[in-house]
């Protein structure tokens, strides 16, 4: 049967069909109707109808969302996708295509594909980093998704970020209502907020990337920050879980000097006399994710009683 995966994100919805092989034989992308709850439905509704009518066949249907379904009632919870939040999402867009449909974090959809057939596919534990618009983190061992007791396993972009010696005194303050958030300061926006905060312009991380290259000093030393903020970061994740992989994605995975930098400050933080966990860029890309939701009815989930 075929599988659908659909990531839904804050600023497009991408829907991709895989066989049973795993070749991909749709790909559609369509803009995230902006805070319309009812609207996003619809989209989603639509996309799926619409490829099923190009492929002439009905599939199962994964989701990643940026949140995570509710223990105690399954509504949407901790979405930076506000218009997510307190949604019934599963049972109205089961709903809607009369089906049962699987609803996963993205980070974990993203775990899941880089660990099934992706830059962690020769590691037994993946630890996948979104940094976009916001970050996210999931988990994959042996190839299946680890969500946890409380459905929050791989959480990493609401603890604070550890060790602020370097850092304003005052940390930013982030939506979830915390200050100092992993999330508000590796974010893209974290980013230009960090070069603002440091007399920059506002500008976007593919711009302040491009200028560093370029021997800006003040875009330089906002890159420096980051790399050192991100090592530290992943240190502790590494002191805990100590995957033996590392994957990025997100838009902010596409500065290449991350894998080189990295690396060579994490050791500091990490209570080892040696470090094995190696640093990857994604392998399938900004639609990594939405493969991951597709293989969501391949790969069953871990999740504690």
């Amino acid at each position: 049967m075929i599988r659908f995966g659909i990531d839904l994100g804050g600023t497009k919805i991408e829907i991709i069909a895989l066989d049973a092989a795993g070749h991909e034989l749709l790909r559609r992308r369509i803009p995230t109707p902006q805070g319309d709850y009812a609207a996003t439905i619809r989209a989603i509704a639509a996309l799926v109808e619409a490829a099923e009518s190009a492929l002439g066949e009905s599939g199962r249907i994964g989701i990643g969302v940026p949140g995570a379904e509710s223990m105690l009632d399954g509504r949407i919870r901790n979405a930076n996708s506000t218009c997510l939040n307190g949604q019934s999402l599963r049972l109205d867009l089961q709903t809607l295509l009369r089906r049962e449909i699987r609803v996963e974090n993205d980070a974990n959809c993203l775990a899941l594909s880089e660990a099934v057939d992706g830059a962690g596919a020769d590691a037994k534990t993946v630890f996948a980093v979104i940094l976009g618009t916001g970050v996210g983190g999931g988990l994959a061992a042996h190839g299946r998704v680890l969500t946890g007791a409380n459905r929050i396993a791989g959480e990493w972009g609401h603890n604070p970020l550890p060790w602020r010696a370097e850092d304003a005194p005052m940390p930013p303050r982030c939506y979830c209502g915390r200050e100092g958030c992993v999330e508000t300061w590796l974010s893209g926006p974290g980013l230009t907020a960090d070069h603002v905060r440091h007399g920059g312009e506002a500008l976007p991380p593919p711009a302040i990337t491009a200028r560093a290259e370029q021997g800006d000093a003040a875009c330089e030393a906002t890159l420096r920050r980051y790399e050192r903020r991100l090592a530290r970061a992943l240190a502790v994740v590494i002191n805990i879980v100590d995957p033996g992989v590392v994957v990025l994605g997100g838009g902010l995975s596409n500065i290449e000097r991350l894998y080189r930098k990295v690396p060579a400050l994490w050791s500091e933080h990490i209570f080892s006399d040696t470090v094995c966990t190696r640093l990857r860029r994604n392998a399938h890309g900004d639609s990594s994710g939405v493969r991951g939701a597709a293989w969501l009815w391949e790969h069953e989930q871990c999740r504690d009683p």
